[in-house]
């Protein structure tokens, strides 16, 4: 019977391994895979457990294949815990990005002016943003905090919004994908610009990864001209190849720079959803920027966390 015991510990071990190579070739394509990719931090813990399984059991095989893949997602996931550093903002122009996923529309428009209020962003993403939730913010003062905006309000809450500080010029959207993705050209104070992407792909569901995938691909790369940033809920983690390709294409993640990458943005609040907590808002700077600060905060009446990063200019 020990013997038993002693091998039936691969079942445990072959979807450790599976999962690895998976996150680590850059595998997941299709439902559910692209769905379940979100979980590996979940997944790396696992590992871990089951090394020390193996090893109890003296399957020194499985254990060292455990060990192999426990150290390899590792090297994926921690680093977001770790960070690169964030740097002073002394001496350097700086700009304030908060993200808000206003959850159909319902979100608490009041409580979201308050926190634009309390952060002083200079630029805001609102991502589900309906005609009767934009209306309510205009009433509760955003236009005294961020007097101008770049909106494409939609029904079903499948709008997005742009809100500034900083004077906006709008440019031309990336592709129709359900919800809206608007672009818009920030002039800064001391000279020059900023490019801004809301972002906001379709959930990678049984039915929307195609959509999700075309969304993800259309955002910008960097290069010559003014820098972007995306703001946004992404739906997605950095343990996604899809969301990876964005970011190697020229992009750094606030959260993942300042050590704070693992903290999670979804489900927040009461709302009762049954997945375990997972990071998929994101403020994606180019890399000729820095990271100053970054924060995950609350907001009443969605099942997102806003995320808040200060971003210092070259």
């Amino acid at each position: 019977m020990g013997a038993k015991r002693n091998w039936l510990i691969w079942l445990a071990v072959v979807p450790v391994l599976a999962w690895t190579a998976v996150r680590m070739l850059g595998l997941d394509s299709g439902f559910p895979l692209v769905a379940l990719m979100a979980f590996t931090p979940y997944v790396a813990i696992a590992a871990f457990l089951v090394f020390g399984l193996a090893a109890a059991l003296e399957n020194w095989a499985a254990a060292a294949a455990c060990a192999l893949a426990t150290f390899c997602l590792a090297l994926a996931v921690l680093p977001r815990a770790i960070g690169d550093g964030t740097v002073s903002a002394s001496g350097r122009e700086t700009i304030g990005a908060l993200s808000v996923n206003a959850h159909f529309g319902t979100v608490d428009p009041e409580a979201l002016v308050a926190l634009v209020a309390r952060l002083e962003p200079d630029v805001l993403s609102v991502q589900e943003l309906s005609p009767k939730l934009a209306a309510a913010l205009e009433r509760e003062g955003i236009g005294r905090l961020l007097p101008h905006s770049a909106l494409a309000v939609a029904e079903e809450a499948a709008g997005t919004g742009i809100y500034s500080t900083l004077p906006l010029t709008r440019m031309p959207a990336g592709p129709h994908l359900f919800f809206r993705m608007p672009r818009a050209r920030a002039a800064l104070p001391g000279g020059g610009t900023l490019r801004i992407v809301a972002v906001h792909p379709l959930t990678p569901g049984r039915t929307g990864i195609g959509a999700w995938e075309a969304a993800l691909s259309s955002l910008p790369t960097t290069g010559d001209g003014a820098p972007w940033i995306l703001v946004g809920d992404f739906n997605a983690t950095l343990d996604h190849a899809q969301l990876r390709d964005v970011v190697n294409r020229g992009y750094r993640d606030a959260g993942a720079v300042a050590g704070e990458g693992l903290k999670p943005t979804w489900p927040a609040g009461r709302w009762d959803d049954r997945s375990p907590p997972i990071t998929i808002d994101h403020v994606l700077l180019d890399r000729r920027l820095d990271v100053v600060e970054y924060s995950v905060e609350s907001l009443p009446e969605t099942d997102h966390h806003p995320i808040y990063a200060r971003l210092a200019l070259p």
